[in-house]
C-alpha cells in the first residue's frame, strides 16, 4: 500500500500544481476520469489534458488527500479536502469529497466519485457556480 498511497499522493501534488504532464505520467494510457465539472467521463491521457485545460480556465479548484485506504481489487478510497474558487479567488465550494481509484500495475487506471451516485449525470455541486 505505501506504494500506492505515494502515487496517489504524487497525482494530487502535480494536480494542485497544475503540473498535467507530471499527473499523466502516473496514469495507464486508456485511464477513465470523471469531468467533475461538466459531467460525464473522458478517456486516455489527452482527454484528461483537454478536460483539466478547460476546468483550470473556469476554475481554480484544490485538492488534499485526508485518508488513503486499500480496498480489494485495486481500488483505493481517498477522502479528500476540496477548495473550488472561481478565478476570482472567491470561495465556491469547501468540502470533504470521496475519490476512488482503481489501480493497475503501479499506474492509476481510473478514478470515480464515491460520494455521487452517477458521476456521468452531470457536474459535481461543488462546481455548480460558474464564474
Amino acid at each position: 500500500m505505501a506504494d500506492t498511497k505515494t502515487l496517489i499522493e504524487q497525482a494530487y501534488s502535480a494536480f494542485n500544481k497544475r503540473d498535467i504532464d507530471g499527473a499523466l505520467a502516473l496514469m495507464t494510457q486508456d485511464v477513465s476520469w470523471p469531468k467533475a465539472s461538466e459531467g460525464g467521463k473522458v478517456v486516455g491521457k489527452e482527454e484528461i489534458r483537454a478536460y483539466w485545460t478547460r476546468q483550470w480556465g473556469e476554475f481554480d479548484p484544490h485538492v488534499e488527500p485526508l485518508a488513503i485506504t486499500g480496498e480489494d481489487q485495486g481500488k483505493v478510497r481517498v477522502r479528500v479536502h476540496q477548495v473550488v474558487k472561481s478565478l476570482r479567488g472567491e470561495v465556491l465550494a469547501d468540502s470533504e469529497v470521496l475519490h476512488v481509484f482503481t489501480v493497475n500495475a503501479g499506474l492509476i487506471a481510473a478514478m470515480d466519485l464515491g460520494d455521487e451516485a452517477d458521476s456521468a449525470a452531470g457536474p459535481s455541486a461543488a462546481f455548480a457556480h460558474r464564474s
